[in-house]
């Protein structure tokens, strides 16, 4: 991907080389040398854009989350699975953050018994209808990105998400989080990947409220649940709820 840019930074920077000292000794022609030296400047420029330049391009990662999300979402709906997903902390999942959409609407993940085995179908409690399915989402994956694990306070949670979504994935301006109990209330400013309606959204959340979800998880090390997610006057609303 960064072949052409660099093709093109030496072919500007050589050619301006080569014409710079004939236009000014040879033809003595002050606006050709100023092109040649311009050409030299902007090949550089070029072969510097080249080193900038992602190693995988944006439209390549936007293909590889819509296929995994594709993929999740027809399990979902093959499974008919309505229940909304619980994002465990990775000290749950043997290191490895992991949401778990529960099989049955009569389970009750609030009492998962001891660590969770590293299993695509899991048993998280002693009764029968108490299975899940463990889906690694875009949050699991995001938070390998974190230089360490944030702190349990909501000032901890924020700078985490800034720094994940504002810094190094640049899908939103800004973000504010309050704790009061046992609800996280996570506000995104100009989110730039929308919300769908459709069972891997309605199970999971879009890919921020999971990014939100998962580090939130892993700053309280408690299960979460998004209870609500909302879109408007260019801010996204996000109620986590702390599951003990």
């Amino acid at each position: 991907m960064n072949r052409p840019y660099k093709i093109l930074g030496l072919v500007l920077a050589i050619s301006g080389a080569v014409t710079a000292p004939i236009f000014y000794f040879l033809i003595g022609a002050a606006a050709l040398t100023a092109v040649s030296l311009s050409a030299i400047i902007l090949g550089f420029m070029s072969m510097i854009l080249a080193n900038a330049r992602p190693y995988v391009s944006p439209e390549a990662c936007q293909m590889l989350l819509k296929t995994g999300m594709e993929n999740t979402s027809a399990l979902i709906e093959e499974l008919g699975l309505n229940n909304k997903a619980v994002y465990l902390p990775s000290s749950a999942r043997g290191g490895r953050s992991q949401a778990l959409v529960p099989l049955s609407s009569n389970g009750h993940l609030q009492r998962t018994v001891g660590k969770i085995p590293g299993r695509l179908i899991i048993r998280y409690g002693p009764e029968l209808e108490e299975m899940a399915i463990a889906i690694t989402t875009a949050g699991s994956v995001n938070l390998d990105l974190l230089p360490n694990k944030p702190g349990p306070t909501a000032s901890d949670i924020e700078s985490s998400l800034n720094y994940i979504l504002t810094g190094v994935l640049d899908i939103a301006d800004a973000t504010s989080v309050s704790v009061s109990d046992s609800i996280v209330k996570i506000e995104v400013t100009r989110p730039k990947l929308a919300s769908e309606d459709n069972w891997y959204y309605r199970c999971l959340g879009s890919p921020i409220a999971s990014i939100a979800a998962s580090v939130s998880s892993e700053a309280l090390d408690k299960p979460v649940q998004i209870k609500e997610e909302s879109f408007a006057k260019g801010k996204s609303t996000i109620t986590l709820e702390i599951l003990s």
